[in-house]
């Protein structure tokens, strides 16, 4: 028996005992209309910038969201035929990947993807039929149709969004022209902010360092030849993202190893580095050191400093070479924190300028690394769930392991973390109802006054994360 028809339920995501549910339903009400406030995301500041139309409903939902390509990929589908890689297709192409999602639409059934992109079907394009092969052109048209009208455009939905704060992440020699363009902009009220994303310069054993180091030198018109001058640039380079608006650093390494060298020693490394000479033993040493550097940095320039470590990056080496990275062949791998970040936290722990946001894709050290972490240093915030964890039951289950020790206060707020544009309203209603779900059942089992719970409710979406990362509108 087939039945196309389909609406996201209004109560998805909410507990199934209808008296929990009741309790949920009023603080998720408190909740859904608060706008978003998104801290640490990918979106591209030029596509605002130009607000030119979506191409193609493929373009907009499959080709820039690894979420989506990687389970395609995994099924058999070639990502060429997705759009990776190729550019802009030709409207023949993205039709045929669209019926490509169509026929594997049912793999997507019980997975965070599908539930934001029916959420985006019937939220943003007012679609409500599931999709199938029989229906995939229809859809494919209608939201084709949508996009060519004027309130579709990227500046229209930033706004239909209600997107206060939207965070990029950007590379420390880019010059920020696209965002100093949306800040000098009268029409264009948001507020569009640059991440300081410098993990490729801080890589010695990488074999392009030395352009990397010349290139950060010219951003900043230093000299990189030597350590001193690489750690001037830096500094340079971080105080020009602070200067136009940014408010954190992230950083993804194998490890969150941190000691520290002496001054000599480093410089001695760093040379090698330079020269193309140095060992995996001294680059592993001099990456740590160099990590530790950018805390000391974030100490002085207020720069908060987040970390998400432990992935193995392009773990298909072919389909690295053929498309590049960022394509879903990244893999989690087990991390620990506690003695890894002891050198840095014992530096700068206790700094006031200073603050750490922890997230991590290993769910075992949440309760038993990151909660005690952030329950002692005033600097260190739990980070919430992402990437292959910012799922349902995986956000619960960080809620449960964290907040027996810490609360909330001391958690980062939600991050969406997409290039998937239209993802982002269907991922913090996700993160709502979640934390709903969570305080309701607090509340029913008389852990937490019902008031405790409505206050919380009016606070998390927007106002936490503002003051967790020191946006305008949140305290210090």
């Amino acid at each position: 028996m087939s039945n196309d028809a389909f609406v996201p339920h209004p109560d998805r995501l909410l507990p199934r005992d209808p008296a929990v549910r009741d309790i949920a339903r009023e603080l998720y009400g408190r909740m859904a209309s608060q706008p978003i406030v998104s801290p640490h995301g990918h979106v591209d500041p030029a596509m605002l910038v130009e607000d030119t139309p979506f191409r193609d409903p493929t373009s907009l939902f499959i080709t820039p969201d690894h979420y989506v390509t990687r389970l395609l990929h995994a099924r058999g589908v070639s990502l060429a035929d997705l759009g990776v890689g190729r550019g802009p297709l030709e409207e023949a192409d993205a039709r045929r990947a669209w019926r490509l999602l169509a026929e594997h639409w049912h793999a997507y059934a019980g997975t965070p993807s599908r539930l934001w992109m029916e959420h985006e079907f019937h939220d943003v394009f007012g679609i409500e039929k599931v999709l199938t092969p029989g229906t995939a052109d229809e859809l494919y048209d209608h939201i084709a149709a949508r996009l060519a009208r004027p309130e579709f455009r990227p500046r229209a939905l930033f706004d239909q969004f209600r997107i206060e704060v939207l965070a990029t992440t950007d590379d420390p020699a880019d010059d920020l022209a696209a965002h100093r363009a949306l800040a000098d902009d009268p029409d264009f009220a948001g507020l569009v902010v640059p991440t300081f994303r410098p993990d490729k310069y801080l890589e010695p054993a990488r074999e392009d360092f030395a352009q990397l180091a010349d290139a950060l030198g010219e951003a900043a018109g230093v000299d990189t030849g030597d350590y001193a001058g690489f750690t001037a640039a830096m500094r340079a380079r971080r105080l020009y993202f602070r200067d136009h608006g940014a408010v954190s650093s992230d950083h993804s390494h194998a490890d969150v190893g941190t000691a520290r060298l002496d001054e000599a020693d480093a410089a001695r490394l760093f040379a090698r580095a330079r020269g193309g000479s140095i060992d995996p033993a001294d680059a592993l040493a001099l990456r740590r050191h160099l990590l530790a550097d950018q805390a000391r940095m974030a100490a002085d320039d207020g720069l908060v400093m987040t970390l998400h470590p432990a992935v193995h990056r392009n773990h298909h080496r072919g389909t690295f070479e053929r498309y590049g990275a960022d394509v879903g062949a990244d893999i989690p791998t087990a991390v620990t924190f506690v003695d890894g970040l002891a050198p840095l936290l014992n530096d700068v722990g206790l700094a006031e300028g200073f603050r750490l946001v922890l997230f991590t894709i290993d769910e075992t050290v949440f309760s038993r690394e990151i909660a005690p972490l952030a329950g002692f240093y005033p600097s260190v915030y739990a980070g919430a769930p992402w990437w292959f964890i910012d799922a349902p039951d995986a956000i619960l289950r960080y809620r449960r392991a964290v907040s027996e020790t810490i609360g909330y206060t001391r958690t980062s707020g939600f991050i969406d973390d997409t290039r998937a544009f239209c993802s982002i309203p269907a991922r913090h209603d996700m993160s709502r109802r979640l934390d709903a779900h969570h305080l309701a059942s607090l509340v029913a089992e008389h852990r937490m006054r019902i008031e405790d719970a409505a206050a919380l409710a009016e606070t998390l979406p927007s106002q936490h994360p503002r003051e967790v990362f020191t946006l305008p509108g949140g305290a210090r």
